[in-house]
């Protein structure tokens, strides 16, 4: 609470009235926290980074003015002082990934990195022999200069770090010499990274692989947002340019504009992905908890074999299942077939042609998917409850809904809190529900880009992409998804109680 008054008001609202007041606190905490997020990691994290430029400074600045000839010539030989000092392992690392450097740069990197500028000048060419055959002359390629560019710019960002590190290996390396002290051999380098080092060799495979088919796909999707790369600009056969923000201002500043513009689409997709997500997260698992709550219940019989029946649901493949409903849901579908026959209704019911129908359909069918992966979960971590805070609710004359309350669902979300926020981001980029069931429709004429009622994010990216080859703005999007999901991610997180409190329920 704020301050003593507002305390007091919340010690007399109901338990509706304080879950609310929770609600909407936390809601209302996110801007503190991005506020706090600029206002004090980003300048901690610039000052500790220029603090580690500056001790990188310090100790190429001790090397210049204290090393010996060995230290010297390391700055332009790699390995050089500890070749001379029989490190044999270190020094051949060194040089070796020099002259790699080297090579890669006069044979390979140099070219792409002198193009990266302009993204190439020269299209491909089309002529005709003298039998009529069209033939093609070769050009530059936008998308290769693109890649191989941004991966020279990061293999030179590496070059200069094993740079540093050469010069403060190669000046350790004299100290140690100088103070009569032995030189590790290669055979107790060796030892080391499988002992005390062994945490480094342990993760140098994940983290190369984290770095080729994470952080530069991100990196290179972000470059291909400032470019102008679409179905018209499509290389080979032709170059795309930079463009700068345009591609942003298509997405975010066209919001304004009314109807058919990318900003107004954008806008309302993002709406319904939002709303879908919280409601396609929160349903299933309030509706998993209740049915793992009943069939828990003592006096229920056959437990196993409702189990059973859920988890069989799970057994067929969620694209068979998506399929199916689809078809069924349709306007000539069986649901409707079956209906008019027993005179229920007059005409088909549009659950998939209207978008209202659509969107509360596409929950609904989510919730039949989604529950018994929910119900599975809840069992687990319910039978893990201590009976006894149960026994002295029922003492103190708390009913099962006041129970559930009180002990049930705080125990659960605070046990569950990452499970829920993989879940809402995992909605929030769920492809398969809505491709598989609506393909994004019914569509409608304000919207651009090939984009449906009930089309998320993501199902528009690939629409964009696959469609309309609008890689451009296409990346625009993705980068607006990556920054959502991870905000999300790291703001609720940092919030939840698994975090704040994780002692508790212990």
């Amino acid at each position: 609470m704020d301050n003593l008054v507002s305390a007091l008001d919340y010690l007399k609202m109901t338990a509706w009235q304080k879950f609310c007041y929770k609600f909407a606190a936390f809601f209302k905490s996110i801007p503190v926290v991005f506020l706090n997020f600029f206002r004090k990691t980003i300048p901690s994290l610039a000052k500790r980074f220029w603090n580690a430029v500056a001790n990188c400074g310090i100790t190429v600045g001790r090397a210049v003015k204290y090393g010996d000839w060995k230290t010297r010539l390391s700055f332009v030989f790699f390995g050089f002082s500890q070749l001379a000092r029989k490190q044999w392992l270190r020094g051949l690392l060194f040089l070796v990934f020099e002259i790699a450097f080297i090579l890669y740069m006069a044979l390979f990197g140099g070219q792409y990195l002198g193009l990266l500028g302009s993204l190439g000048h020269i299209e491909m060419g089309e002529y005709e022999d003298e039998w009529g055959n069209i033939l093609y002359t070769e050009g530059d390629n936008s998308l290769l200069i693109l890649l191989y560019g941004l991966l020279t710019i990061i293999f030179i960002i590496t070059f200069v770090y094993a740079w540093y590190r050469n010069i403060k290996s190669a000046y350790y390396t004299q100290q140690l010499v100088e103070a009569r002290k032995g030189l590790a051999t290669a055979k107790e380098d060796m030892n080391a990274f499988l002992n005390e080092q062994y945490h480094k060799t342990l993760l140098g495979i994940p983290l190369a692989g984290l770095t080729i088919f994470t952080i530069l796909p991100i990196i290179f999707m972000i470059f291909l947002a400032f470019t102008n790369y679409d179905e018209n600009h499509m290389p080979p056969a032709k170059l795309f340019q930079w463009i700068g923000w345009d591609n942003f201002v298509k997405v975010f500043g066209g919001s304004l504009a009314g109807a058919d513009s990318f900003g107004y689409t954008f806008a309302h997709i993002l709406m319904w992905t939002v709303i879908w997500a919280f409601f396609a997260t929160f349903s299933n698992y309030i509706l998993g908890m209740i049915v793992a709550i009943l069939i828990n219940k003592k006096g229920i019989r056959c437990k196993k074999l409702w189990r059973t029946v859920l988890v069989m649901t799970i057994a067929v493949p969620q694209f068979v299942s998506l399929l199916l409903m689809s078809q069924m849901l349709a306007d000539e579908g069986a649901i409707n077939n079956l209906l008019l026959s027993w005179g229920w209704i007059r005409e088909p019911l549009p659950f998939l042609s209207n978008a209202t129908f659509a969107k509360v359909t596409v929950i609904v069918v989510n919730i039949w998917v989604g529950i018994p992966y929910s119900m599975l979960i809840c069992t687990g971590i319910l039978l893990n409850i201590p009976e006894d805070l149960y026994e002295s609710a029922r003492i103190d004359g708390a009913g099962p809904v006041r129970a559930f309350f009180k002990i049930t669902l705080p125990y659960m979300i605070h046990v569950t809190a990452p499970y829920l926020i993989t879940q809402f981001i995992g909605n929030l980029n769920n492809f398969n529900v809505i491709y598989l069931l609506t393909g994004g429709l019914p569509r409608t004429s304000d919207f651009t880009g090939n984009a449906g009622e009930t089309d998320l994010l993501i199902t528009w990216l690939y629409k964009l992409v696959m469609e309309r080859q609008e890689y451009g703005l296409a990346s625009v999007i993705s980068i607006l998804m990556f920054v959502i999901t991870a905000v999300v991610s790291l703001v609720v997180y940092n919030k939840s109680g698994s975090v704040k409190n994780e002692e508790d329920f212990m």
